[in-house]
C-alpha cells in the first residue's frame, strides 16, 4: 500500500472555506478505483493548515495523479495556498488500518 501525508498550507481567508473548496477533488479521488482513503484534517496548532492522509493500493497511485481531477486540483489548488505542500509518501507493509499496540480500549 502507497501511504501520503500532504500538508497544506493554506491562506488564512480561505481556511474556513478549504473543505469546500477541496470538496470536488476529494469526492472524485475516493471513487478512484484502487483508493484506500482520503481524508483531510485541519491542525489544532496551525489553523491555516490542513492535512491529508491517503492510501492506495500499489499499483493504483499512478492513475491518481494523471487522472483529470489530479490535472485540475494542481491548476487550482495554488490559488488558495500560501506555500507548496509539504509530503510524505511511502510503500508500506500493510493494507489498511490496524488496532494500535500502546493503547487499547477495552
Amino acid at each position: 500500500m502507497i501511504l501520503i501525508n500532504v500538508k497544506f498550507p493554506v491562506k488564512p481567508e480561505f481556511a474556513d472555506r478549504w473543505p469546500e473548496i477541496a470538496r470536488e477533488f476529494t469526492q472524485a479521488t475516493l471513487a478512484e478505483p484502487g483508493n484506500k482513503w482520503f481524508e483531510w484534517s485541519r491542525s489544532v496548532e496551525e489553523p491555516a493548515t490542513y492535512v491529508l492522509l491517503e492510501a492506495f493500493e500499489d499499483d493504483a497511485a499512478e492513475a491518481h495523479v494523471t487522472s483529470p481531477h489530479f490535472r485540475a486540483m494542481q491548476d487550482e489548488f495554488p490559488h488558495y495556498l500560501s506555500a507548496t505542500p509539504q509530503i510524505v509518501s511511502q510503500q508500506v507493509d500493510a493494507d489498511g488500518w490496524g488496532p494500535m499496540g500502546e493503547l487499547q480500549v477495552d
